[in-house]
This record gives structure tokens, C-alpha cells and sequence, in this order.
């Protein structure tokens, strides 16, 4: 099965946060003039398969709600990956930040060229997100960055 990729738009903030609901994940700060700094996965009629988001602050990008529907192959979370650092770069963004309490997606985050960090490296910036805020008070929460 083919999928597409492709940047949100305003049209797409309901089924977003539909999706996003299903998968227990919050959708706090996605809204009509956010919704472009998501990248959606959708099969060939149109069926929302995953997602992926960013959160711009000044030079740095906050990845979060990586959601996959089951069965959607490894690769197609590469190719989601992939094409957020390409919008990172065309934002002028120096480094991708993600975090995840997942001990499981460590070495996928590594693979493709992600470096574990520990929290109090992380730039000032990103303490504005409600989400790493509430990333840093779990203790098991990882941190990683990718430079551009």
C-alpha cells in the first residue's frame, strides 16, 4: 500500500486531533495556525495512517504526537522522519529535539541519527512547551537531539 505525505492545513485540525484522541495523546497547542508544522501519512484514499509534529521555538523544533495507525511499516515512520527534517531545515531550524518515556524507541531514535541527552542540556527555550514541561517531571523521560 502507497502512502503520501503531507503538510497539514487548516481543513485538517478536527481529523488531527480525532486521530490524535484515539491514540490517548493530548492536542494541546494544535490549531489552526500550528497545524502546518504537522506532517500527515495518508493512504491512497485519503485515510489518515500517522502523523508527526512539531513545535517551533526560535532556532529549535520540538518533535511530538508521532502517532502510526497498526500495521504501518517501519519505514514509513523513516520516511516521516525524514521529511520533518526537511521542514525543520526549510524553518531555519538548527536542531530537532524529541522525548519519549519509551525504552523501546530508543535505538530507532538512534538509527536515524538522533543523540540521547540528558534534560538539563536542553535549551532554555523549550521549557515554554507545556509538554516538556510535563515531559521533565516524569523521571523516566528521555531526551534526544539531532542537529541540522
Amino acid at each position: 500500500m502507497q502512502v503520501l505525505i503531507r503538510r497539514g492545513g487548516r481543513n485538517d485540525v478536527v481529523g488531527l486531533r480525532e486521530f490524535l484522541g484515539r491514540a490517548n495523546l493530548g492536542t494541546d497547542g494544535l490549531n489552526e495556525d500550528t497545524v502546518d508544522c504537522f506532517l500527515l501519512m495518508e493512504d491512497e484514499n485519503g485515510g489518515l495512517k500517522g502523523t508527526l509534529g512539531m513545535e517551533v521555538f526560535e532556532e529549535a523544533g520540538l518533535l511530538r504526537s508521532l502517532v502510526v495507525s497498526p500495521g504501518q511499516a517501519e519505514q514509513d515512520i523513516f520516511i516521516l522522519m525524514e521529511q520533518m527534517v526537511k521542514l525543520a531545515k526549510e524553518k531555519g531550524l538548527k536542531n530537532l529535539f524529541l522525548a519519549t518515556n519509551k525504552n523501546g524507541a530508543v535505538a530507532f531514535f538512534e538509527w536515524i541519527g538522533f543523540a540521547q541527552m540528558e534534560r538539563e542540556k536542553l535549551p532554555l527555550e523549550l521549557s515554554r512547551s507545556e509538554h516538556i514541561r510535563h515531559l521533565l517531571s516524569v523521571d523516566n523521560s528521555l531526551f534526544f537531539k539531532f542537529e541540522l
